[in-house]
């Protein structure tokens, strides 16, 4: 096995799994505080996407892009909870389910009549393009800027959830609701600060991979899908749990699409392990879900947030 490739999948895997903590993380904030089964999530991160494209093209600055998605994004998102979605708290969690794919389709059809049906392209500037070597390895200067971004909204959310007020208020909703809403905390807001919270996160992950892949309609269907993978592995309202899980699932994904069909030539016929890899690298995730709701149904780690402790009388 070429070490350099290796570390060359690596590198990938953590890109990935550092775009999966950005969509997972708000989303297991949303499911683990608020009990809201959340599929629209990922329109979020279509829009960031999006709304990124389209200011690029106006004002030629990736800064002042990024800056206007995840305003913008922040902003839907108020919107959308305020309108929609603090309707369903009390409701059943197949009325989550109906209402929030009915945003899929209403965020789809949006974008098709704002930006049409093809893709929109975020071009990079020219510090972004290209990549530097470091000994053997090819680094692509905007994937390690994806990482560099990931691991400081990693840190950032450590230090809100665990520092802030803001953050103590939501561990501490997400312990005992009924309480914190008894001591006066308006837990309406603070539900709507959440939700925009985590919309924000997604947009973001959105901006970050439109100048890879592009933005486009539905982008973040497939996605979303793993993202509800990394909340249950990681445990449900438990952001250090989602980064870990996130991690794990992008190194997993990603060594298992580049190595799965050399492990099985040495069980397999060439042509059966080049059929049967595809099939079984994609599976690879699902199973490590399997396995973990056997064993620690809760997820990997307990969903308290960052395992710090609240007393009712500091809220």
């Amino acid at each position: 096995m070429d070490g350099w490739l290796l570390l060359a999948q690596l590198f990938n895997g953590l890109q990935l799994g550092l775009l999966l903590f950005l969509l997972a993380a708000g989303l297991s904030l949303i499911f683990g505080i608020m009990d809201f089964i959340h599929l629209s999530h990922a329109s979020f991160y279509m829009l960031g996407a999006f709304v990124g494209a389209g200011m690029m093209a106006l004002s030629g600055s990736l800064i002042v892009a990024l800056v206007v998605a995840v305003i913008v994004v922040f902003l839907v998102g108020v919107l959308v909870e305020w309108l929609i979605v603090r309707r369903l708290y009390q409701r059943d969690h197949l009325d989550h389910v109906l209402v929030s794919y009915g945003l899929i389709l209403v965020f789809d059809t949006g974008a098709h009549m704002l930006w049409g049906s093809g893709g929109n392209v975020i071009p990079l500037p020219a510090a972004l393009n290209g990549q530097f070597e470091v000994g053997g390895l090819l680094i692509p200067r905007y994937r390690l800027l994806i990482i560099l971004c990931g691991l400081m909204v990693a840190v950032g959310l450590y230090f809100l959830v665990t520092r802030s007020r803001l953050g103590m208020l939501i561990r501490a909703g997400a312990s005992n609701r009924t309480m914190v809403s008894a001591l006066g905390v308006n837990i309406d807001a603070l539900y709507r600060i959440v939700f925009a919270i985590g919309a924000m996160m997604a947009g973001f992950a959105g901006f970050l991979i439109a100048p890879i892949t592009e933005a486009s309609i539905g982008m973040g269907n497939e996605i979303i899908i793993i993202a509800f993978v990394v909340v249950i592995v990681g445990g449900i309202g438990s952001v250090q749990g989602a980064f870990y899980a996130a991690l794990l699932i992008g190194f997993m994904d990603t060594l298992g699409r580049a190595y799965l069909d050399d492990l099985l030539r040495l069980f397999l016929s060439t042509q059966a392990a080049e059929t049967a890899a595809p099939a079984l690298s994609a599976m690879l995730v699902y199973v490590l879900m399997a396995g973990v709701l056997v064993c620690k149904p809760q997820g990997l780690l307990a969903p308290t947030g960052f395992h710090k402790k609240i007393k009712l009388r500091d809220v």
